[in-house]
C-alpha cells in the first residue's frame, strides 16, 4: 500500500483494511432474495444479516447490465463513464454498434485506481462482453490484477489476463452462455481467488438468465439463489468485507395470455412521421437476445432535423404504457445521461402494471428463443436494487444507488473487531 485514500473520479475510497468483495448479482430484483430467506433457503444470508445490514438503493437509468455495471466501477453516472446502453449509435460513424469496446469508457475504474497505489485487485464477469469495459487500464503479468469471464475462462492467459489454467482453479468446465452455472463460475472462482490471490478489491458480476426466465419464488430461482446462498457464506468464511447490489432488477413483461407486451415504437413513429423517418435504437440490445428477445423498457430515438420534438414529446406520452418521454436534454438531466450518446427523444415505458416493454417493429424482433413469459427490465420499475452488508455501517446516507457499492465498503463499513468491542 502507498497511500491510505484513493481518489476516483472525484470521490475519496479509504483502504480496506480486509479484502472487499463487491457482487453485482445481475437482474436481482429484492423480491428474489426475500422470498428465498421466507422459505429458508438462504441460511447463510440470514446470518450475515445478523451482523450486517440489508438497504434498498436505485440503479442508473437505463436499468441495463453495461451501464450499471461500469457505474459501479467508476462510482459514478453514465454521464461521468459515458457508457449508457448497451448498444448506440456511434456519434463518430453514425453505425449503430455494441458499446462494450473500452475506447467507449470516459472515466477509469476503481479497480485501475486501487491496483497504481499498490493494491491486488480480481475481477470476474459471468460474459465476456463486460470483460474489457471493467478491465480497462490493469496491468497484468505481475501478480497484482486478474480479469476474465466465466464464458471465455479456458481462454486465459497471464498476458490478457492476468490468469492462466482458470478452469481448473475453479474445478469446473466452461458453462453454457444461457445457465445459471455460468453464474455459479463466478462465484466459485471469487471463493478460489480470495484464499489464493488474497486481492484487495474484487468485483464478482454475474448474469441475468435466470432472472429472464422464473419469477421470484418460483424452482428456477429459488435454486439459483439458494446456490448463491452457499458461496455467500465461503467468501464470508473466508474473511471479506462482502457489499452485495444488482445491476437492475427484473419484472413480468407480458400479457395474461403469456405473449409479450409490447409497443412497437418504429411502427407507431412510422406511421406519424413516415417510413423510416425516425430511428429507434434499443440500448438492452447485445449478443445475448434469446432470453429477451431484445425487449426492455426503455429506448432512445433519433429524429430528422425539422422534427418539433417538444410536440412529438407530448404525443408519445399518451401511449398507453409510457411512464415517460423527454427530449435529449431533459432526459439526459433527469438520468444523468452523456448527451452525444443519446437520440432526440428518451422513451421509458412501463404502465400501471410495469408489464409494457419497447419494440421497434415487430418482424425485426425473434422472440423464437421465448420459452418463458418474458420478464425483462430497462425502466423506472426495474429500479430498485438491494444493497447488503455483511458488516454494519456507519454515516450511511438513506438515498443510496447501486454505484455507491465500493465507496460503501471502503469508508462505511465498521471492522469486525471494532463492532465486537
Amino acid at each position: 500500500m502507498t497511500n491510505n485514500i484513493v481518489s476516483v473520479n472525484g470521490r475519496e475510497y479509504a483502504w480496506p483494511n480486509e479484502p472487499l468483495v463487491v457482487i453485482c448479482c445481475d437482474g436481482s430484483e429484492p423480491a428474489y432474495m426475500d422470498v428465498a430467506r421466507e422459505q429458508g433457503l438462504m441460511p447463510n444470508l440470514d446470518q450475515i444479516l445478523t451482523k450486517g445490514e440489508t438497504h434498498l438503493a436505485k440503479s442508473v437509468i437505463p436499468s441495463f447490465t453495461n451501464p450499471n455495471n461500469l457505474s459501479i466501477v467508476t462510482g459514478r453516472p453514465p454521464a461521468v463513464h459515458g457508457i449508457c446502453g448497451n448498444y448506440l449509435i456511434d456519434p463518430e460513424t453514425g453505425q449503430e454498434v455494441m458499446m462494450n469496446d473500452p475506447k467507449f469508457l470516459r472515466a477509469p475504474t476503481i479497480f485501475a485506481h486501487f491496483q497504481q497505489a499498490g493494491a491486488k485487485v480480481a475481477v470476474v464477469t459471468a460474459k465476456d462482453k463486460l470483460r474489457l469495459l471493467l478491465g480497462k487500464g490493469l496491468r497484468f503479468g505481475d501478480g497484482t490484477a486478474v480479469s476474465f469471464s466465466s464464458e471465455k475462462a479456458d481462454q486465459c492467459t497471464m498476458d490478457d489476463h492476468g490468469i492462466a489454467n482458470v478452469c481448473e482453479m475453479v474445478g469446473m468446465d466452461v458453462p453454457e452462455v444461457y445457465s445459471a452455472e455460468l453464474s455459479e463460475f463466478v462465484f466459485a472462482a471469487g471463493v478460489k481467488l480470495l484464499s489464493s490471490m488474497q486481492p484487495d478489491l474484487m468485483y464478482l458480476s454475474t448474469t441475468d438468465y435466470v432472472q429472464h426466465k422464473y419469477a421470484p419464488g418460483s424452482d428456477g430461482a429459488n435454486a439459483f439463489y439458494a446456490m448463491m446462498d452457499r458461496y455467500l457464506g465461503q467468501l464470508d468464511d473466508g474473511g471479506a468485507a462482502i457489499v452485495l447490489t444488482a445491476d437492475h432488477g427484473m419484472k413480468d413483461k407480458h400479457l395474461s395470455d403469456g405473449a409479450p407486451d409490447v409497443i412497437y415504437l418504429q411502427e407507431v413513429l412510422d406511421g406519424w412521421l413516415g417510413k423510416d423517418a425516425a430511428r429507434v435504437i434499443l440500448p438492452i440490445t447485445d449478443p445475448y437476445v434469446v432470453h429477451h428477445g431484445a425487449l426492455g423498457s426503455f429506448a432512445t430515438v433519433y429524429l430528422p432535423a425539422d422534427t418539433d420534438v417538444a410536440a412529438l414529446v407530448e404525443r408519445v406520452k399518451t401511449l398507453d404504457g409510457i411512464d415517460a418521454c423527454y427530449d435529449r436534454s431533459e432526459g439526459c438531466r433527469i438520468f444523468e445521461l452523456p448527451e452525444d450518446r443519446t437520440g432526440d427523444m428518451i422513451v421509458v415505458s412501463g404502465g400501471v402494471a410495469h408489464s409494457k416493454v419497447i419494440g421497434t417493429s415487430a418482424d425485426r424482433h425473434d422472440l423464437s428463443g421465448l420459452n418463458e413469459p418474458l420478464r425483462s427490465h430497462g425502466g423506472l420499475s426495474e429500479q430498485v436494487v438491494p444493497l447488503i452488508t455483511n458488516r454494519q455501517t456507519v454515516d450511511l446516507t438513506s438515498d443510496l444507488r447501486n454505484f455507491d457499492a465500493f465507496f460503501v465498503g471502503c469508508n462505511h463499513l465498521v471492522e469486525m473487531a471494532e463492532a465486537a468491542e
